[in-house]
């Protein structure tokens, strides 16, 4: 690659690609190449990832006012072309890092500006060389959906056969309506069988909001009924699936919001400062966790209530699914490898001139 200036990618130019194919397929790509693969019992997948520990600088002595940077290189795998599905594409290789700065007080200034700024740096990974800039803040929130969704085909649908996630109909229920239940009420709907949609939020009026433009957008072909629910419980009772994105410092669901003596799959995507206070304690007691990176999961998820399981991505190589009863509990954390694999997706997308559909 030449020592051309490095390409800069606007919000706008990686929204415009964005889709739910391309993600899905980078993210599943990155959760396998994380696993420490043993070659002879998975020769058909070599590709493999480093990913160190994220890092915190505080900024200065007010409180508040953070940079995360969060590298990784993701080698040897490959991604379908935008442009031909299923298409045997050449493998390659990754380098890359994300930034993101999180300022607290800068809702409050005049003229306020958000809290958090992502962007993510590429990397010729052969000569080191900085070959593009994006904007990373839509890329993380999809990628962090997408994780879900992948969580989600593996843990819960493939419990119930190959092809479930394209026969089987399910109760979802929403727990928290902010940008991530938001996204992840549209996703759902986007790529699974949807019978009924429960959205709950402490702030009723978020919920009815997120309602109304689930009701304007969504095919009404899909028969998807939208409810908004005054508690938790009722939303979760019925559910098979259940996301949860708060910043709750305690549980906002337990175990007899549940439905009884079925299987139900959560995806736990807190914010909060302890990663799985969202969830009660008697939850994790009885259900099987499942996380994306062990590494993470060492370092952030200290005291979980609850031994790991596994890794998704080693579930995916084994094809050792939950059963079908069982409960199961995806802890989303985030990790580079996603963030350079949908990046490096983007670019190659944008540079081909081709929208994934």
């Amino acid at each position: 690659m030449s020592s051309s200036t490095p390409a800069y990618y606007n919000a706008d130019a990686v929204r415009q690609v964005l889709s739910w194919p391309l993600v899905n397929r980078a993210v599943e790509t990155a959760l396998v190449a994380i696993v420490k693969q043993d070659t002879e019992t998975h020769p058909e997948s070599t590709s493999f990832a480093c990913q160190p520990k994220r890092s915190f600088t505080a900024c200065g002595k007010e409180p508040g006012r953070i940079l995360l940077t969060m590298p990784a290189y993701v080698g040897n795998y490959s991604l379908e072309s935008p442009k031909s599905p299923g298409d045997a594409q050449q493998s390659r290789s990754t380098l890359a890092c994300k930034l993101v700065s999180s300022f607290r007080e800068n809702p409050a200034r005049d003229p306020p500006l958000p809290s958090i700024h992502a962007h993510v740096l590429l990397f010729d990974n052969q000569t080191g060389q900085l070959s593009a800039i994006m904007e990373g803040t839509d890329l993380t929130t999809w990628r962090t959906v997408s994780a879900s969704l992948v969580a989600t085909k593996y843990l819960y649908f493939r419990r119930f056969g190959s092809q479930a996630e394209q026969e089987r109909s399910i109760n979802v229920a929403i727990v928290g309506c902010g940008v991530q239940g938001q996204l992840h009420a549209a996703a759902f709907c986007a790529n699974f069988r949807v019978k009924q949609l429960n959205l709950y939020n402490r702030t009723l009026a978020k919920a009815q909001a997120l309602a109304d433009e689930l009701q304007r957008t969504l095919d009404t072909e899909s028969g998807t009924q939208v409810k908004v629910c005054p508690s938790a419980h009722e939303a979760c009772q019925d559910a098979d699936v259940i996301c949860i994105a708060t910043y709750a410092k305690e549980s906002v669901i337990q175990f007899a919001d549940l439905k009884p003596k079925q299987g139900v799959h959560i995806n736990a995507v807190g914010a909060g400062e302890v990663h799985f206070s969202e969830l009660a304690a008697d939850i994790y007691h009885q259900a099987k966790v499942y996380v994306d990176c062990y590494t993470n999961a060492e370092a952030e998820l200290v005291g979980l209530p609850a031994p790991i399981t596994a890794e998704v991505g080693q579930i995916i190589l084994s094809e050792n699914y939950p059963k079908e009863t069982e409960i199961t509990i995806f802890q989303s954390m985030g990790m580079a490898s996603e963030d350079a694999c949908v990046a490096q997706a983007v670019h190659d997308c944008i540079l081909s001139g081709a929208k994934d559909s």
